[in-house]
C-alpha cells in the first residue's frame, strides 16, 4: 500500500521541519533515503521511500540501520545538503510529489555567475546553463515522486539541473546534468488526467499520523513489503539450488560410476574377447565370464569393438585417478547448496523490510551477507585461502583460460607441471611482499596433484610470474609458453594435500 495524496498532506501538515538543519543524510535500502533534521532542540528522522507497493513519506520514531558501505546518491546527499535548512516542504497539488525546497550550507562565498556556458540538450535549440567549476549553488530542491513502480527521489539545483537521482532515469531525463522537467510534466498531465477520489484511511494505534503510518508499515505494509522481497529471494535462490541439486546427482552417479572402476575393465575385456560378435543397437549382448549370465554392454554404434573396448580402459584409469576429485568436488557441491539454503532461512527469519533489503540488494545498493562478513570473490575453478594467501587452480582448458584472461596480473605468479598435461595454478600476489616458501611448496603440491603427473608421487614443476607468458600463436585454448621459468621439485606429501583440499572452496553458483 502506498500513500495517497490526502495522506501525503496529513503526514506533512504534522511537521514542523521548516528551518530545521540536515545533519546528517542515510540510506538504508537501495529504494529509500531518510534525512536527519534538528530543529529547537528535538531532532525529526524523515523517510521516504520508493519501493513498489509501499511509496511513502513520514517520520520515524529513530533512525533506519546504515549501509554496510557509501552509496552514490547518498554521499551526493552529503557533499551537497548537510549543514543546509529546509526552506519549505509541501505537496504538488494531487499529484503525490513533495517538493522539499534546501537552503545550501554557507561553506564558502558564492561566485558571480558571470560567462555562463551553455550546452545542449537533446535535438533542437534547447539549452541549459552549465555552472562553472567554482561557482556553488544557493539553493537546492528534493524532489520526492511518490508513486508506485515509477518513484524517485531526484536532488535539483538552483537553476534546474538534476545534480543526481536515487533511481537514475534517462528516459525521464533524471541523470546528472539534464534540465529537470517534473514539474512541467505535471503541469501538462494534470490537464489530461481524471481525478480520482480517496480518503485518509483509518490505519490502527494511537497518536499522530506519522506514527501511525510508521507502525503500519513495521506491522502491515511493511511486511507485505518484506514479502515480495522473499519472494525475489526464494526465486533466485530456489534456481540457483536447482542447478546444484543437478551438479549433485551427475557427481553422484560418477563417482558410483568411478568406485566400480575394476568394472570398466571388466567391460572392456569382455568386448576385446567378442570382437566378432555384431552389435544389437547401441548394445553388445554377451556372456559374462567375470560375474556370471549374460550382459548388455552399452557401446557407441560408430566405432568398432575394439575401439570401444580402449574407451572402456580409458574411463578405469580416469575412474581409479579422478574418485578423490569427484568425492572432494561433490562434498562441496553439498556444501554450497547446504550454505545456500541456510541463507535462504536466514533471509526468512529477518522480520524487518529495510534490513532484508539491504542484505539483498545489488550493484549499488548496501550489500551484506547474512554469514556476517563480505563475500568472498568467485573465481573459476577452485580457489583456496592459504597462509593469508589466495591460490587459484584451473582444472580445465577453458578454466586456464579465463583465469589468464580475467583473474591474475603480471606479478602473479604460476605454476605448471613440466612434462605433464594439467592445471596452472597461481599465487595471487600481495603489495610489497614475496610469496613464502611454504605457500610456494603448497602451491607446487596442488599442481602436481592436479597433474597427470599424480600417481608417480613426485616431478618437477614450471614456475615464473605471468608477466613472463606468452601464448602460443594458433595455439589451443590456454596453452602459453613461459620464459624466465625456475624448476621446483614437488614430492607429494598425503597430509599436506589433506589440508591443502580440505580448504578448496568451489565458489561457482
Amino acid at each position: 500500500m502506498s500513500l495517497n495524496w490526502k495522506e501525503i498532506d496529513l503526514v506533512l501538515s504534522e511537521l514542523d521541519i521548516v528551518g530545521a538543519k540536515i545533519e546528517r543524510v542515510n540510506q538504508p535500502s537501495f529504494d529509500s533515503v531518510s534525512l536527519g533534521l534538528f530543529k529547537s532542540g528535538s531532532s525529526t528522522e524523515l523517510f521516504i521511500s520508493i519501493a513498489q507497493g509501499a511509496c511513502r513519506i513520514h517520520a520515524l520514531g529513530s533512525p533506519p540501520p546504515k549501509p554496510t558501505r557509501p552509496l552514490r546518491f547518498m554521499e551526493c546527499l552529503r557533499s551537497r545538503i548537510v549543514g543546509g535548512k529546509i526552506s519549505s516542504i509541501g505537496q504538488i497539488g494531487m499529484e503525490r510529489v513533495v517538493r522539499i525546497g534546501i537552503e545550501a550550507p554557507e561553506t564558502s562565498p558564492q561566485s558571480p555567475r558571470k560567462d555562463t556556458v551553455y550546452k545542449p540538450v537533446g535535438q533542437g535549440a534547447r539549452h541549459v546553463p552549465v555552472r562553472r567549476a567554482e561557482e556553488s549553488p544557493a539553493a537546492y530542491t528534493l524532489y520526492a515522486r511518490l508513486w508506485s513502480g515509477a518513484g524517485n527521489v531526484v536532488l535539483v539545483d538552483d537553476r534546474g539541473i538534476v545534480v543526481d537521482a536515487l533511481a537514475r532515469r534517462p528516459k525521464r531525463g533524471e541523470v546528472s546534468g539534464e534540465a529537470c522537467g517534473i514539474e512541467e510534466s505535471l503541469a501538462a498531465s494534470a490537464a489530461l488526467a481524471p481525478r480520482r477520489e480517496f480518503e485518509v484511511r483509518d490505519l490502527p494505534g494511537a497518536g499522530s499520523f506519522n506514527g501511525k503510518v510508521e507502525s503500519f508499515y513495521q506491522e502491515g505494509a511493511g511486511e507485505l513489503s518484506r514479502e515480495r522481497l522473499l519472494d525475489g529471494a526464494r526465486e533466485s535462490f530456489g534456481r540457483k539450488g536447482r542447478v546444484l541439486e543437478v551438479r549433485i546427482a551427475e557427481l553422484a552417479a560418477k563417482e558410483a560410476e568411478f568406485r566400480d572402476s575394476d568394472r570398466l575393465r571388466e567391460l572392456g575385456d569382455l568386448l576385446m574377447a567378442n570382437q566378432g560378435a555384431a552389435y544389437e543397437g547401441k548394445y553388445l549382448a554377451c556372456d559374462d565370464f567375470f560375474r556370471g549370465g549374460g550382459v548388455r554392454i552399452p557401446v557407441d554404434p560408430a566405432l568398432t569393438v575394439v575401439e570401444n573396448a580402449r574407451s572402456y580402459y580409458e574411463r578405469n584409469k580416469k575412474a581409479r585417478s579422478g574418485l578423490q576429485d569427484v568425492v572432494a568436488e561433490l562434498e562441496s557441491a553439498r556444501v554450497s547448496l547446504q550454505r545456500l539454503r541456510d541463507e535462504l532461512s536466514a533471509l526468512e527469519a529477518e522480520e524487518d523490510p529495510f534490513v532484508l533489503a539491504r542484505l539483498l540488494a545489488k550493484g549499488g545498493a548496501a550489500r551484506a551477507e547474512t554469514s556476517g562478513g563480505p563475500r568472498k570473490r568467485s573465481y573459476p575453478g577452485l580457489s583456496l585461502e592459504a597462509s593469508g594467501w589466495t591460490i587459484l587452480i584451473g582444472r580445465s582448458a577453458k578454466e586456464n583460460d579465463e583465469l589468464l584472461r580475467r583473474c591474475v596480473r603480471g606479478s602473479d605468479l604460476w605454476l605448471h607441471a613440466r612434462d605433464w598435461p594439467g592445471s596452472y595454478v597461481f599465487v595471487k600476489c600481495q603489495k610489497g611482499k614475496s610469496v613464502p616458501l611454504e605457500v610456494l611448496l603448497d602451491a607446487g603440491q596442488l599442481a602436481l596433484y592436479y597433474s597427470k603427473g599424480r600417481e608417480r608421487g613426485s616431478g618437477d614443476l614450471y614456475y615464473t610470474f605471468v608477466k613472463n607468458l606468452r601464448r602460443a600463436k594458433d595455439g589451443p585454448l590456454g596453452l602459453v609458453l613461459p620464459t624466465h621459468e625456475k624448476n621446483l621439485a614437488v614430492k607429494l606429501d598425503e597430509a599436506r594435500l589433506r589440508e591443502l583440499r580440505s580448504l578448496i572452496g568451489d565458489d561457482r553458483d
